[in-house]
């Protein structure tokens, strides 16, 4: 049974990084000159324009039961040719699909500094009152390293192709072509993600809070 207090306190951080990390793709998309996003009022920080009831809430919900945290927000739409003359179409997908990642761990670098407010400012408080930070906080860094692995049609696929020689990415291309690849390796992914994460996602956390001076 799922309880509703924590389940809640669980969806709306959820559904706000989720957001931020949608309004950042159409936001960089923005900059480089494809409008895209923008003229389909997904250039906003506003959740109603990117929850998928499934992916948003639903998921998530199914995951939290069975304590495997896990969802997604509809992808911005981004049409590279669009882009501004100067720049080049691979390099201009990377930046777009950088900037959501980074905006989860910008999120989770400001979390990490609410947290340390709260501590100095609360010093009688414990981290099991401050559990909400550090859940904000463990969820970006999870959700920025999750979508910068190199799996398409994760983040980190057009990061990869942006920074490689075309000829050194020809397995994205046979990944992104047949579905069955595609799934195999997705699966994959979810399947390991938590063993290959928790490592980079716990020594990042070490890093923020070495960072603010948080014992």
């Amino acid at each position: 049974m799922i309880d509703p207090l924590s389940a809640i306190a669980m969806l709306v951080p959820l559904i706000l990084s989720l957001s931020v990390h949608e309004f950042a793709h159409a936001q960089v998309a923005y900059w480089l000159g494809d409008g895209t996003a923008d003229e389909m009022g997904r250039r906003t920080l506003n959740p109603i324009a990117h929850i998928d009831p499934f992916g948003t809430i639903l998921f998530p919900l199914l995951g939290y039961h069975y304590q495997f945290l896990f969802g997604w927000a509809r992808p911005v739409p981004v049409n590279p040719t669009r882009f501004k003359r100067s720049i080049n179409t691979n390099r201009g997908m990377m930046l777009v699909a950088a900037a959501g990642p980074a905006s989860n761990l910008i999120l989770a670098f400001l979390a990490t500094g609410a947290l340390k407010l709260l501590l100095v400012t609360n010093p009688t408080v414990s981290m099991e009152k401050a559990i909400m930070l550090v859940w904000v906080i463990r969820m970006n860094l999870a959700l920025c390293l999750f979508n910068l692995l190199p799996v398409y049609p994760l983040d980190g696929s057009r990061v990869i192709r942006g920074l490689l020689p075309r000829k050194a990415t020809g397995w994205l291309d046979l990944m992104e072509r047949n579905p069955l690849i595609l799934l195999a390796a997705f699966g994959a992914v979810l399947y390991f993600a938590g063993s290959i994460l928790v490592g980079p996602l716990l020594a990042l956390e070490d890093v923020l809070f070495r960072l603010f001076q948080i014992v």
